[in-house]
């Protein structure tokens, strides 16, 4: 049995399904996420929702994720402009937030299974 931890949130601006979500600041309201050091907590469930609307996020477990580019299984990923994953490269200086551990291969707008697990990636200066 596989089971997920799934929460409602208030949804900030219209939220696309299968996105990495981030909080907006307000409040606990939620929106995809818009870069790779977005404060990510997790992945939208397939309907999305409308803003202002309840959007549903895996917390944890298991999770299908829209890519934004090639990914590897076992790559962590974080969000693009669009909350699409992409892989989660360091940068120096920075921390990088993931979301996911991609739990398959695949390219730009596929679906692929994905474990929600986030975390940071700190590359010092």
């Amino acid at each position: 049995m596989t089971t997920s931890l799934i929460k409602s949130y208030r949804a900030g601006t219209e939220t696309a399904g299968h996105r990495i979500v981030a909080f907006t600041g307000t409040g606990a309201e939620v929106a995809a996420a818009a870069s790779a050091t977005a404060p990510s907590i997790g992945v939208s469930t397939p309907l999305g929702a409308d803003a202002g609307g309840m959007l549903d996020v895996t917390l944890s477990g298991l999770a299908e994720l829209r890519l934004g580019g090639a990914v590897d299984a076992g790559d962590p990923l974080t969000a693009d402009a669009d909350g699409k994953g992409v892989v989660a490269a360091p940068v120096v200086g920075s921390i990088i937030r993931y979301a996911v551990i991609a739990l398959d291969e695949g390219v730009e707008n596929d679906i692929i299974p994905v474990l929600v697990v986030p975390g940071i990636i700190n590359t010092p200066a």
